[in-house]
């Protein structure tokens, strides 16, 4: 398999999945500076482990495979974050966090649900995928917790609904150029 068209292709889903889970680690770390409570800060290191271990298996199946990770440099992530802009606050920071782990659970179910899916690599969408469901619990009670605690539990859906508004649009694009590249390929 590993010099066909579709070798290329599954590398680069597998490399663009790889970088999502990396730039997910270094919001975390941002994330440790601002929840510094103890049931916060086993939670997000909890989710850094695992953010890391999802990109540690994807790195392990591409290697696996016979190829090498792709370097992504204008990822899902870096675009919904440079469309974004800069959090305004705690709240803002985990309606990123909700919104693009969100996306990541519908991308690993999407991708499963494919015919011909190899075992080795539904074996990783399964595991990374089993993890976004507490990631995006946790992620999803802490920010209403705080919009409650700060007197407006509105906040959390408003902030909610801000992101996926502007993801909806950075998704639109990515998966454009995506379909493009995956036709260059064939």
């Amino acid at each position: 398999m590993p010099g066909t068209r579709e070798f290329e292709r599954l590398l680069t889903v597998m490399s663009f999945y790889r970088e999502a889970e990396l730039h997910g680690a270094r919001l975390l770390l941002v994330m440790h500076n601002h929840l510094r409570d103890p049931d916060s800060q086993m939670k997000l290191t909890r989710h850094l482990a695992d953010e890391t271990r999802h990109a540690f298996l994807w790195t392990k199946r591409i290697t696996d495979m016979g190829g090498a990770p792709i370097t992504i440099t204008n990822g899902y992530q870096h675009r919904l974050g440079l469309r974004f802009g800069v959090p305004k606050d705690t709240i803002d920071l985990l309606a990123l966090t909700s919104v693009a782990e969100s996306r990541a659970l519908e991308r690993y179910r999407s991708h499963a649900q494919q015919e011909d899916v190899e075992d080795k690599t539904l074996e990783v969408l399964k595991a990374v995928g089993a993890d976004e469901n507490w990631h995006l619990a946790w992620v999803d009670a802490k920010m209403n917790e705080i919009a409650e605690r700060r007197g407006d539990a509105g906040r959390a859906i408003r902030a909610l609904e801000r992101v996926r508004a502007v993801e909806r649009e950075v998704y639109a694009t990515f998966i454009a150029e995506e379909a493009e590249l995956m036709r260059r390929a064939d």
